[in-house]
């Protein structure tokens, strides 16, 4: 229980009907699933609009609706009504409130960026719990708390699950939260109703533009900016063309990290390491921490990643061994994930799934000079042919063999995903072969791996499932491939 007139002490409002001097048991966004004396807030959504769902809501137990405009109500409804400027960004101050505050009981960091955000999201959680922390984590693939780990839905939940989460996190000792923080999610205030300690900016391309997302690239500019304007220390990467405007209005200490141009924090002495089949960095540190750093994930986007990592970690005081140690054992589930197959080759698991992240990832595998370079992976169904097109012609040009095979097929055949992609590499003189199931394609993978090779499997990732026809069926990468180990041996 909590009352209505408490939670409502950090935003402007007037009630319409009713009297906001009374207990809630709830604070509920969903209509079904309202129940006895909860407070329903009325979201205008994409897909629906909350302020619909009131009498319904009314007649199934609300005792209180927060609204941004008129609602009808059952007849004589014995109910409160709240009228707020934004429902999105009352719901975060209002749910902060109903979980007694618990990002004040944190340090709470939060992550924003085009690309990098997962993976720096778990090495900072990596050399912080080596540095013995207990850190909450919020993003892409999954909220952990403890030995809890919840599959996520968005990459930054509503404003009331990340306070719930919140609130189950210092609950549970933790007493760090390290986050993901999309444009979405700052564009839908879900991250208000506190302050990060600590924001950062990995870098800004072209994403998310469109119907349902924003509407142009300096909108989405814009978005990103907003979490420079609610965080005490905000770590931005100078090398990036973009981190001056995302920065323009902000309100925070500023530190900067980089590889080319001047930073506070630079890494220095490049270069790319093979060892046993595992890919992965090695450089130096120069300004505000001064150390030798090895990482096991391959490319100069992990070095940036690195770097960001290293940057936050200072500020909690981590030993430099503890962070050297740290980097060379934390691993991201699907993001350039090295799977032990072979001495001989390299096998490896990576999430990209378009023609951006493919042309970026198959460009980092080509700095190892491999003996070739293999690319296998499919496209999802119900979405755009030109992504197929794209795809097909990226790897038909980058790779030496191409492996076209399924992805996530949904409604659409098979057959008729894969001829698509054929369209794209048909412009190219790439080799390929094509092998509709997936756990077949892995196989001829590994069975025709050579000396020197890496292969990637691209497109799945984290992903654990895959859609067909709307029911998703249990297909993990990682099992698939030691089933194909099995069943050689």
């Amino acid at each position: 229980m909590a009352a209505l007139n408490e939670l409502l002490k950090e935003i402007s409002y007037e009630c319409i009907i009713g009297t906001p001097e009374l207990e809630i048991t709830d604070v509920i966004y969903d209509s079904r699933k309202v129940t006895e004396g909860c407070l329903f807030v009325c979201i205008p959504g994409a897909k629906a609009d909350g302020h619909k769902f009131a009498a319904d809501a009314v007649r199934a137990g609300a005792a209180a609706l927060l609204t941004e405009h008129e609602v009808e109500l059952p007849e004589g409804a014995d109910v409160t009504v709240i009228r707020v400027a934004d429902v999105r960004y009352a719901m975060a101050f209002v749910s902060a409130a109903y979980f007694g505050h618990p990002a004040e009981q944190m340090k709470i960091i939060g992550i924003t960026g085009t690309k990098g955000k997962t993976t720096t999201n778990y090495l900072v959680r990596s050399i912080l719990e080596q540095a013995g922390r207990k850190v909450g984590l919020i993003g892409t693939i999954e909220i952990i708390i403890g030995d809890t780990h919840i599959h996520a839905e968005n990459t930054t939940p509503e404003s009331y699950l990340i306070q719930k989460y919140f609130r189950m996190m210092a609950d549970a000792g933790c007493d760090t939260v390290v986050m993901e923080v999309s444009s979405q999610g700052l564009m839908l205030h879900r991250t208000q109703g506190f302050v990060f300690d600590f924001g950062i900016f990995t870098n800004l391309e072209p994403d998310h533009i469109g119907e349902n997302e924003h509407k142009d690239f300096e909108d989405y500019l814009h978005c990103k900016s907003l979490l420079f304007r609610q965080c005490r220390v905000g770590i931005v990467n100078a090398d990036d063309s973009h981190w001056q405007e995302v920065t323009k209005d902000c309100t925070c200490q500023l530190e900067t990290y980089g590889i080319d141009k001047p930073a506070d924090l630079r890494a220095e002495n490049i270069s790319f390491l093979n060892e046993g089949g595992s890919l992965g960095m090695s450089f130096t540190t120069k300004g505000l921490t001064e150390l030798s750093v090895k990482t096991a994930s391959p490319g100069k986007f992990n070095v940036y990643n690195a770097l960001t990592a290293i940057a936050i970690c200072r500020h909690f005081g981590v030993q430099e061994e503890k962070i050297q140690e740290a980097l060379m054992a934390a691993k991201v589930k699907g993001r350039t994930e090295m799977v032990s197959v072979s001495d001989d080759f390299t096998l490896m698991i990576d999430y990209a799934h378009n023609a951006m992240a493919l042309k970026s990832l198959l460009e980092t595998l080509r700095a190892y000079k491999p003996h070739r370079l293999v690319c296998l992976f499919g496209c999802g169904g119900n979405r755009a042919k030109s992504r197929r097109y794209e795809m097909g012609e990226v790897s038909g040009r980058m790779a030496d063999l191409t492996i076209i095979t399924s992805d996530n097929p949904r409604s659409e055949e098979p057959q008729a995903i894969i001829d698509d992609i054929k369209i794209g590499i048909a412009k190219t003189d790439g080799d390929y072969v094509e092998i509709c199931d997936r756990k077949e394609a892995i196989a001829y993978a590994i069975d025709h791996g050579e000396p020197g090779d890496i292969i990637v499997l691209a497109g799945k990732g984290h992903e654990d499932y895959q859609e067909i026809n709307g029911v998703k069926y249990p297909m993990d990468e990682r099992v698939l491939i030691r089933e194909i180990l099995e069943e050689r041996a």
